[in-house]
């Protein structure tokens, strides 16, 4: 048995080998990549056009990624010796110049040269409205445009209230950031835009005007601005606010100038700490003094008893593939599936914003990671290449890496004590585990999301939020909804909630699921008449079908198990954890559509569990929920930080091994005294070198950053 645990709160080959089984669950190289899309683009039927530039009303290919093996012919393959599964490709497309606009996925293969496609069909067959896609560079350059062209009456407004502008602007420049969903029903593609200072951190400097553009239209010249809100106050056009300023009726608010140096949103040091203690110069540091104790083999990693095959989807960012323990499966799959932050504000931006990441393509903003920083200076940094509203592959950098991390605790240890200030032996194994990290900027938030495999058969998945918090323009109002971190900025209160896919595999594909509490029990005392007892006991209850399985959101659950008690708009959200039979036409929770079409999304959750099916002995999928409320506050400025803000789970071995297999690990120290009680004589047994040697890593910072 294996517990899951919840607290509350790439084509880059290392070594040259053969071709791995994991490599089934490999990324598309860029060649692969390209392969597809020439291909593609060479079908007449479809009538491509290229991504970049020419109208929004065109047939065009947004997202190419991998499309896993169905899981029976992965299984045939790693276990019983059949065919290698033939690779494939998931291709998007937007279908804007017909009658009927929409988006269509394919399947297209085999690779490394495809020459046929196929559609893939959502469960129900649903096809997805153009108006759901997600947005491309293309039309925020129209949208960009449009809001200039829109808001030129605004001008004198704006420089005079923030001495920048949107008209000929060259260092002083106005920007936005654009809030969804994108409108209030089905269809609708109408966005609220928080207007901004264009300087460092500009995400904590809105100007105090949102402005409601209309962009459903395939024709941008058709595109209107539909209401406005400035300072507190709601305006029915452009030439209203405009009036309203020139008459001297407007309250205006108007923005100090940002200093040069030290701006309160930049990263540059400022002010001191009273201590003393030296914060110039290189702090502890994380070393292999005798090399690197994992292997990396193209995709796949191997740890300890761990092994296992990882990807990083341009969609949704991490997954891994066959994970085993000691040679065995304990988990086909378990990847990263939708981040949302559902946010409270007086503004209607705020009152609006219900980000869910997956639709911004959270797995294709992961950027380069600083060696020493975001990893330690010892890790193996990894590519990984994207072809996403791009009219070729991209490689990012460095966008993924692997360490072994000291925990600063250890695995285990005990003092056995003589009780006369002596002991029997002390021995501990000391902590460490190996970190599969990536990030994703998805704007103005940073999710560092890592999976941590420990030498005792215990993984954890944990994510942090970091980067700058989503803010809007302070009025007495909005105190409501937040804090007020700076002078004319309020930190909207919101909810971040991570949502996780577990297709467990132990002992085999057949499970069942149930769940254990505890319960106090008052009984006689066995050994003293008259007298009682007051005890725990275990509580099991076998869920045996998929809505016993369904534990909710806003009921306690069992004690192995907690998340927050709040409900988003996507219904996988509304459970701690949900386990399902799986399927095959249910591959994901959610979908790169659900941002622009929450009301009535291609994917939803709750038909996974609609049809209650028995989950005793099956092929199951847990769905873990995981987040935390956060309150801004004034510490949020520049950045959130770390600490406090993470929140992940744990996968256990409960039962499942006769002891915990870390004493495979030969990393252990006893310590024996020769001469007891007088200890003055010591016998030490280590199994590693006595000494670690030099720590040291002699290459300088570099960072790219393209």
């Amino acid at each position: 048995m294996w517990l899951l645990g919840l607290p509350w709160a790439l084509a880059l080959l290392v070594t040259a080998a053969p071709p791995d089984p994991a490599s089934i669950f490999a990324d598309l190289s860029a060649a692969e990549l390209r392969a597809v899309r020439t291909f593609l683009m060479g079908r007449p039927e479809l009538g491509l056009s290229p991504s970049q530039g020419g109208p929004l009303a065109k047939n065009s290919l947004f997202l190419v990624e991998l499309l896993p093996p169905q899981k029976r012919r992965a299984l045939r393959f790693l276990e019983h010796g059949g065919a290698r599964p033939p690779r494939e490709a998931r291709a998007v497309v937007f279908f804007g110049a017909q009658a009927e606009p929409n988006v269509t996925e394919l399947a297209v293969g085999p690779l490394p040269h495809p020459s046929s496609y196929r559609p893939l069909p959502f469960k129900g067959g649903r096809a997805v409205p153009f108006s759901a896609r997600p947005m491309t560079r293309l039309e925020y350059e129209l949208l960009h445009g449009a809001l200039v062209a829109a808001l030129a009456p605004l001008e004198p407004l704006l420089l005079e209230a923030t001495g920048f502008g949107f008209q000929n602007c060259s260092e002083r420049c106005l920007t936005f950031s654009d809030i969804a969903p994108r409108g209030l029903g089905p269809g609708e593609r109408r966005t609220w835009l928080v207007i901004q200072r264009f300087v460092e951190g500009f995400f904590l400097h809105p100007a105090g005007l949102e402005v409601l553009l209309d962009h459903r239209d395939p024709e941008p010249r058709r595109w209107a601005v539909q209401r406005l809100w400035y300072n507190g106050r709601y305006f029915g056009s452009v030439r209203e606010l405009a009036r309203s300023h020139a008459r001297g009726e407007l309250a205006l608010a108007r923005l100090p100038e940002p200093p040069a140096r030290q701006l309160f949103s930049s990263y540059e040091p400022r002010g001191g700490f009273p201590s003393g203690t030296p914060t110039d110069v290189h702090g502890a540091k994380v070393c292999e003094p005798q090399g690197r104790r994992y292997r990396l083999r193209g995709n796949r990693l191997e740890y300890g008893g761990w092994s296992l095959a990882f990807r990083l989807r341009s969609s949704a960012g991490l997954q891994l593939f066959d994970l085993r323990f000691g040679g065995e499966r304990v988990a086909y799959e378990l990847s990263v599936q939708e981040a949302i932050a559902f946010y409270g504000g007086h503004s209607p931006a705020a009152m609006q914003t219900k980000y869910m990441d997956a639709g911004w393509a959270m797995g294709a903003s992961s950027y380069e990671l600083a060696r020493g920083v975001d990893c330690p200076e010892t890790a193996t940094f990894l590519d990984a290449h994207h072809l996403l509203d791009a009219d070729g592959p991209v490689r990012f950098p460095n966008a993924l890496c692997v360490f072994e991390l000291p925990t600063g605790v250890p695995l285990r240890r005990h003092f056995d004590s003589d009780f006369q200030g002596g002991f029997h032996f002390y021995a501990g194994l000391e902590g460490r585990a190996l970190v599969l990290r990536t990030t994703s900027t998805v704007y103005n938030y940073d999710y560092i999301w890592d999976f941590l495999l420990y030498p005792n058969g215990v993984l954890e998945a944990k994510v942090h939020a970091t980067g700058y918090i989503h803010a809007t323009f302070y009025t007495p109002e909005g105190r409501r909804y937040g804090s007020r971190v700076h002078s004319h900025l309020l930190g909207n209160i919101h909810t971040h909630l991570v949502h996780y896919k577990v297709d467990l595999d132990v002992a085999g594909s057949g499970n069942s699921f149930e769940t254990m509490d505890i319960r106090f029990e008052n009984i006689s005392n066995p050994w003293s008449a008259g007298a009682r007892v007051v005890q725990p006991r275990l509580h099991r209850e076998p869920r045996r079908r998929e809505r016993e399985a369904a534990l909710p959101l806003g009921r306690a659950p069992p004690r192995d198990r907690s998340a927050p008690g709040l409900t988003p708009p996507l219904t996988c959200r509304r459970y701690h954890l949900a386990v399902t039979r799986r399927h095959e036409n249910e591959p994901s929770s959610s979908s790169i559509y659900s941002q622009n079409d929450p009301w009535d999304p291609p994917v939803t959750f709750e038909s996974f569990i609609r049809d209650n099916e028995t989950i005793e002995e099956q092929d199951l999928v847990a769905w873990v929920t995981v987040g935390f409320l956060h309150v801004p506050h004034a510490e949020d400025i520049p950045n959130t930080a770390t600490p406090g803000n993470a929140v992940g789970f744990f996968l256990r071995p409960f039962n499942f091994f006769s002891e915990d297999p870390s004493v495979a690990s030969r990393a252990a120290v006893i310590v024996r005294p020769l001469d007891p009680p007088a200890c003055s004589r010591l016998h030490v047994q280590r199994w590693t070198p006595a000494s670690p040697g030099p720590c040291v890593h002699p290459e300088p910072f570099t960072y790219n950053g393209t």
